[in-house]
């Protein structure tokens, strides 16, 4: 079986499956023009995020069998027409969610404590004490929506305080010893934190806008470690100005490209973001660990080898 490589990943995905007998050819700068012209002989594709998976490519790469996408979300293959052409999709989100929950949990804590505003007002020569008062955890409600491989291990971080964890996601019976399962308007009635763990797709695109957040009973921390566009950023801003948002933790931002390895356009509200005490960004690194690029590349290679191996 020909696979083809479309992005940089940890080379025990190249050495392991040239193990197993597949042939592997990496292409890591053709254009989605050029692909096309040679994409018909291959069997398999591995990508993380740089060549968008559309109709048109799933159609030309006639030979195709499967697409395994190095991370968790598939906003970037079309799935339908993958179905379609009877294409697997594999995905591994195993791989990332341990990354993703410590990021959370290190975001909350530096938002909620102040930690960066007072570290850099001692760089400064300031020694601001009750300004810098921090919000304990203790007591709080943690709303979690999505309860997949992040939600969970999210949840299970937090079992070390002294809090009460809820989530919603429309699948049932996902609840276990971790969080409880509740719908959307009691996690939107109780809710102190709302941390988003879910994909990208026409129900959950601004998820989060202006009805969302003034129909949040109280004030709220918000966490985003899924995808820039479930939250819409004018509303959070508002949010954020009014009150009703205390403060945000971003891993992702509207504005990214769909290759996530930039921003793609700036805003008044986004230098507002960037500049306000109240929010944390980071660039989307949030399942980006050393750990985690070997176990998100560890997990394609068995699951192609498990339903794809002679």
């Amino acid at each position: 079986m020909r696979i083809l490589q479309l992005d940089k990943n940890h080379p025990l995905i190249k050495q392991q499956l040239s193990e197993k007998g597949f042939v592997i050819d990496d292409d890591f700068s053709s254009t989605y023009a050029q692909l096309l012209d040679i994409i018909e002989p291959y069997e398999g594709i591995i990508i993380r995020s740089r060549v968008p998976m559309d109709r048109n490519f799933i159609q030309k790469a006639g030979n195709l069998k499967f697409i395994a996408r190095v991370g968790a979300g598939l906003e970037n293959i079309d799935l339908e027409a993958a179905a379609e052409f009877g294409v697997s999709v594999i995905s591994s989100p195993e791989g990332n969610r341990d990354a993703v929950a410590e990021h959370v949990l290190g975001m909350l804590l530096v938002l909620t404590n102040r930690l960066f505003v007072s570290a850099e007002e001692v760089k400064q020569g300031l020694w601001r004490r009750e300004e810098n008062r921090g919000d304990e955890l203790t007591g709080k409600t943690f709303g979690i929506i999505g309860y997949g491989n992040m939600g969970k291990a999210v949840a299970r971080r937090l079992s070390g305080f002294s809090l009460n964890a809820i989530f919603y996601d429309i699948k049932p019976d996902l609840g276990d010893a971790f969080a409880s399962a509740v719908n959307l308007d009691k996690l939107m009635g109780t809710a102190d934190i709302i941390s988003l763990h879910i994909p990208l797709t026409e129900e959950t695109h601004y998820l989060v806008d202006e009805v969302f957040i003034n129909g949040m009973a109280k004030d709220f921390y918000l966490i985003n470690a899924s995808r820039g566009k479930n939250v819409k950023t004018k509303a959070l801003v508002r949010g954020l100005k009014s009150g009703k948002i205390i403060g945000a933790a971003l891993d992702v931002l509207e504005f990214e490209k769909p290759s996530f390895e930039k921003l793609d356009s700036e805003s008044d509200d986004l230098k507002y973001l960037l500049q306000s005490e109240k929010v944390i960004v980071t660039p989307h690194i949030a399942g980006w660990t050393h750990q985690s690029k070997e176990k998100l590349a560890q997990v394609i290679v068995d699951k192609i080898v498990a339903e794809f191996a002679s």
